[in-house]
């Protein structure tokens, strides 16, 4: 058993950087790992392999993500047997998102002790409020407003805002349909384009340096971690 959060991060990021060696082919540059609960993120930086970057350059960047979606698929038990293995930790959820033009990925896992704080309102921090504002109207023009917005930061340089309650009936449909890969594929540049056109970066504390996002269709939530660029 790991007996400290640095502990935890450290090994985790050890474990990551191997895992995804051994089944990508080639492991991420640096693997990042905060642990705060109700939450464990996992920021990988300089991640992607020459095919990929082939099929990057041939603007094939579906092809990419899709084979991802079927690797991840594979990893994530793994994952989560792991953590539950070496440092007590219970994943309720696992969601994950990539960004090709910057190489860089993000994992997201839910605490299973955390899912009931998902309920309650996480604690304050400057500009929450304008930040759910932003959240909000980026939504409304993306699908619809909200249900409920939360967010929480995990420390300085990462912020998790959760959604719930924002598909709208056609998104609904295509999800029983079995377009839930194709869904989400589609939703994530549009939503990150929207984000990048808020307010954001006035409110927070420094400008954006990526921006992650998955859904749980299933349960209509999403998150959305942003990553802030170091203060100079």
């Amino acid at each position: 058993m790991m007996n400290n959060i640095q502990s935890v991060q450290s090994q985790l990021a050890s474990y990551i950087g191997k895992l995804l060696r051994d089944h990508f082919g080639k492991g991420p540059g640096s693997v990042f790992v905060s642990v705060k609960n109700p939450f464990i993120t996992i920021y990988l930086k300089e991640f992607v392999t020459p095919v990929e970057q082939v099929l990057i350059n041939q603007d094939k960047q579906t092809n990419v993500e899709k084979t991802r979606d079927y690797l991840m698929m594979e990893l994530i038990p793994e994952i989560k047997e792991y953590l539950s293995a070496n440092a007590g930790f219970s994943i309720e959820e696992v969601y994950y998102d990539w960004s090709l033009d910057t190489k860089s990925g993000m994992i997201l896992g839910v605490l299973s002790e955390g899912k009931a704080s998902k309920e309650k309102t996480w604690e304050m921090y400057p500009g929450k409020e304008n930040v759910h504002k932003e959240i909000i109207r980026m939504s409304r023009h993306a699908e619809k407003t909200p249900m409920y917005v939360d967010s929480f930061y995990l420390n300085d340089r990462t912020l998790v805002i959760m959604r719930t309650g924002i598909l709208v009936r056609i998104e609904k449909e295509l999800i029983k349909s079995g377009f839930e890969e194709e869904l989400k594929i589609t939703k994530r540049p549009l939503e990150k384009n929207l984000i990048r056109k808020t307010e954001l970066e006035e409110i927070l504390p420094s400008s954006i340096e990526n921006i992650f996002l998955d859904w749980d269709f299933n349960a209509d939530i999403s998150f959305i971690v942003i990553i802030l660029k170091p203060n100079k």
